[in-house]
């Protein structure tokens, strides 16, 4: 089973609960390549506005993530997950291409069709029919990723004998978020890999989201071992607690154990959101993954 962490993204991630900046991401980032933990994995916001009213900023992630690419030299890098609605998807694609490039061909192209409404508020996006939208752009994107010249014409998104030059020289796997059936069978259609977060110890809802990847898997014939089954899940260092603790957060002790479960489970990659979001809780969890 491969194990990734999340990278400090926002406010909130940084030390002492504040906002990180670069020499933070980095730093996290840098812990993970050199400790043997499989991959490093961003979020795509452009704020996060709470139940109570706060909001928190945001770096823009893409351009992080290409950062990271640049200063690590063996762990795959992707997002959790890039928001379809924030870049069109002839740029997307053309993004994928070169950070594929200076990465080394370490890029998981993860993508989901958004969710929170303030952020497209702010930034005056639509909200409206964002499963279709995301349809679209995810067609579009797959196809141009993996050589063919497309045109489209649909009711979002249009592109004409559109194709990516230079290529990329070998196929970047797509990762689709999501769980309702309309984002399944997506999923089932375009997708190398699939995620459900964010959980702790194994549980019946984990289970039951890997029972709608088969079904949909099942529903569009294709075979079950072609989708990498990723599952996010949150991991306290009890010996650094955090100031808004998640409250089914694995302590890192219990991770052994945990992880083999989820191994059992079919699960082939986790990808832990970790409390605090610092080098050492990073280093902990390696120290987990060598129990196994």
């Amino acid at each position: 089973m491969k194990i990734g962490v999340m990278l400090p993204l926002g406010g909130g991630d940084g030390p002492g609960g504040g906002m990180p900046g670069w020499k933070d991401v980095r730093a996290v980032a840098e812990a993970a390549d050199r400790s043997g933990l499989d991959s490093v994995w961003l979020a795509d916001h452009f704020l996060y506005r709470d139940p109570e009213d706060r909001v928190y900023g945001m770096h823009e992630s893409w351009t992080l993530l290409s950062a990271v690419a640049a200063v690590t030299e063996r762990v795959e890098i992707g997002n959790m997950v890039l928001c379809a609605s924030f870049r069109d998807p002839g740029l997307t694609a053309k993004m994928a291409a070169t950070l594929d490039e200076v990465s080394g061909g370490r890029l998981i192209l993860g993508v989901g069709a958004g969710w929170h409404d303030p952020e497209y508020e702010t930034f005056g996006l639509p909200t409206d029919h964002r499963v279709g939208r995301f349809a679209e752009w995810l067609e579009i994107v797959a196809r141009l990723i993996r050589g063919e010249t497309v045109t489209y014409d649909g009711t979002y998104y249009k592109v004409k004998d559109a194709n990516l030059d230079p290529a990329p020289p070998h196929r970047i796997p797509i990762l689709v978020a999501g769980h309702r059936p309309r984002m399944m069978r997506l999923t089932a259609q375009w997708a190398d890999a699939w995620n459900t977060a964010w959980y702790g110890a194994p549980s019946l809802k984990v289970e039951e989201r890997l029972e709608t990847l088969r079904q949909a898997l099942e529903i569009a014939q294709r075979p079950t071992d072609e989708v990498t089954r990723t599952v996010g899940i949150i991991v306290r260092d009890p010996d650094h607690p955090v100031p808004d603790p998640s409250p089914n957060a694995i302590a890192v002790q219990d991770l052994p154990e945990a992880l083999h479960s989820y191994h059992q489970l079919g699960v082939h990659h986790t990808i832990i959101s970790p409390e605090p979001m610092t080098p050492s809780t990073v280093e902990a969890i390696a120290q987990a993954k060598t129990a196994l």
